[in-house]
């Protein structure tokens, strides 16, 4: 007979790519783990694994089997969940993700709130880029993600929180440093510092930028020093190397003491739509509703 505990730990290999990791992820030792599969394998009549000398590389079937048993894995979690969440929301373990444009500025004002409100939750908190925050939530391994919408991803639904303008940051020696409102045509691309590849704030950046007349250097491109943060980016911007585009909800924090100038855009403001993205069979629809509820709350207010 297949067991849970054998999928669980064959998903965990396929994830790692490495015994001692896998082993390390589930909390038991190499040797258990390493059992437990040849096991499956045993049973099911197949070779799941290529075993190499410090390597471990799973077969073309192996592969199937673990996405498939990703999907056994997230089923049972939504039974268990199903069982569990009936009586109230919000209660018993929560886990989320968020992305990191959007953890630093958002969970403190989030977090007191849900724990005056929900005292049974427990949550566990992940923070991380979107794609790999929507591969978790595709296996279970995330009840829930925040992050910008669209997603456009068929087994994921979502439901919007709030909308985000973009500001633009500048320099306080900047000219336009004393005007209210700036047009998006006024923006020199060849000075705008974005973050680095992979996160969604600098794609929607660049999104906006070519919807837009080039600045008064034609053809330049956005400039990018690898930073991982906002924080980074500010720091680049009061020390006078560019602009950027800040999300409103980033902009007290990230502003306080620099030498920074927040500028509104001339309508139409830009701006990314912020929603929870969650499997389309998860029974826990009551409690996102519940978390959703409490975030618009704290981005209202």
């Amino acid at each position: 007979m297949v067991t849970l505990k054998q999928l669980r730990y064959l998903a965990a290999l396929a994830r790692h790519g490495h015994f001692g990791r896998a082993a390390d992820a589930c909390a038991v030792t190499q040797p258990a783990l390493s059992m437990q599969i040849r096991e499956l394998e045993q049973f099911l009549g197949v070779t799941l694994v290529e075993r190499r000398p410090g390597e471990v590389m799973l077969t073309e079937i192996g592969r199937e089997i673990s996405r498939r048993a990703e999907d056994v894995l997230a089923s049972a979690r939504d039974l268990v969940d199903f069982a569990r969440h009936r009586a109230k929301p919000l209660t018993g373990r929560l886990t989320l993700g968020i992305i990191p444009s959007l953890a630093p500025y958002l969970l403190p004002r989030m977090l007191p709130a849900l724990q005056s409100q929900f005292p049974d939750l427990q949550l566990e908190l992940r923070e991380t880029q979107t794609r790999q925050l929507v591969e978790e939530v595709k296996s279970g391994a995330l009840d829930a993600a925040m992050l910008a919408l669209p997603l456009g991803e068929p087994d994921i639904d979502t439901m919007t929180l709030f909308d985000d303008l973009f500001l633009l940051a500048v320099p306080a020696s900047d000219p336009r440093s004393a005007k209210r409102r700036v047009a998006a045509r006024d923006i020199d691309q060849s000075r705008l510092i974005l973050l680095e590849d992979g996160h969604c704030l600098r794609d929607q950046a660049l999104a906006f930028c070519a919807t837009i007349p080039r600045g008064p250097t034609p053809g330049a491109t956005g400039m990018t020093f690898g930073a991982s943060s906002l924080a980074t980016v500010m720091q680049m911007v009061a020390a006078g190397y560019g602009v950027t585009l800040i999300p409103q909800i980033a902009a007290d924090v990230e502003a306080r003491g620099q030498r920074v100038k927040i500028l509104r855009l001339e309508d139409p403001q830009p701006g990314r739509s912020i929603g929870l993205a969650f499997r389309r069979t998860s029974p826990r629809k009551a409690d996102f509703a519940a978390l959703g509820e409490v975030v618009k709350g704290c981005t209202t207010s």
